[in-house]
């Protein structure tokens, strides 16, 4: 996995994309999540509400395709989060 993003941390699994993401917030394992800047909003806003509400930190990355090669994928992600394993 690449470490571009310097708030990834070992020791955590990744879930990447936003109905991942979400799936992971509301089962209360995320620790920590990533929302591209570029992404629709209307895909990240679910996300983001739901961290508010819940107080989990949101990072914010500059692009989906610096997002998902963080990730170690080879096409954009609009949102990932670090959970526990």
């Amino acid at each position: 996995m690449l470490m571009a993003i310097p708030e990834l941390e070992e020791g955590y699994k990744l879930t990447v994309g936003a109905k991942q993401t979400r799936l992971a917030i509301e089962r209360g394992a995320a620790v920590k999540v990533f929302v591209a800047q570029d992404a629709e909003e209307r895909v990240v806003e679910p996300i983001l509400r739901l961290c508010s509400r819940l107080g989990l930190p949101v990072i914010e990355v500059p692009s989906m395709r610096e997002l998902g090669k963080a990730c170690g994928i080879q096409v954009g992600a609009s949102s990932a989060a670090m959970v526990r394993k």
